[in-house]
């Protein structure tokens, strides 16, 4: 079974060789390469080409931001997934922008560390679900959004499915659920997010919320 190629960046070495234990535990995941700095993590992606890259956003000589900016546009294909202390929002909106595919912080649990990889690895969007309260939270102190938001008529098969996607189903899933086929249930979600203005899942979260969506979860 071919694993998933990691490469580790933090300039704290205990923190990497924790996380090296935890990730190398993993049946399905190694890690193949560490950097403590920035310009380390673009100098071995570059060259090794892993399938995802872990970094903090605090790094010497060229944070988190700077290098995923680098790295979008040097190695589109690896993932990155930020693995920080950080749980601002504005630092999620920053990192989302430069192309990184998930966030999660040093506080949580090993097993969601372990599930933001998959996911990102996947292709799937992963935010830590603190950071999800957050955005939540957000949400709720905007209430004049509500009749704004409200007023966009989506068809009851696009409702259906930012549903799901709001409370983390993946398209395979969803399509499941609603017996359609995966590229139909991605169709009519392309179609919600372009009547709604929404850029990503962030977006949809919010819209969940103020429909009173996730009252249920």
């Amino acid at each position: 079974m071919t694993k998933i190629r990691i490469l580790l960046a933090d300039d704290h070495k205990i923190l990497r060789e924790g996380l090296r234990m935890l990730i190398n535990a993993q049946p399905q995941m190694a890690v193949i390469a560490e950097a403590k700095n920035g310009l380390e993590v673009v100098t071995l992606t570059k060259r090794l080409q892993p399938d995802v890259v872990i970094m903090d956003i605090s790094m010497p000589l060229s944070n988190g931001l700077k290098a995923a900016e680098k790295l979008r546009d040097m190695c589109p294909g690896v993932k990155i997934l930020i693995l920080t202390r950080h749980s601002d929002d504005g630092y999620v909106q920053q990192l989302l922008r430069a192309g990184v595919s998930g966030y999660a912080l040093k506080q949580s649990a090993s097993d969601d560390l372990v599930r933001a990889i998959r996911a990102v690895h996947a292709g799937q969007r992963y935010l830590d679900p603190a950071i999800i309260g957050q955005i939540v939270g957000a949400a709720v102190v905007k209430p004049a959004a509500r009749g704004a938001v409200a007023a966009k008529n989506l068809s009851p098969r696009e409702e259906a499915v930012l549903r799901l996607i709001a409370k983390g189903y993946l398209h395979k899933e969803i399509a499941a659920r609603l017996q359609i086929s995966i590229k139909t249930a991605e169709a009519h979600k392309a179609n919600a997010m372009a009547k709604m203005g929404m850029k990503g899942r962030i977006d949809i979260v919010r819209y969940a919320l103020l429909q009173g969506w996730l009252q249920d979860i």
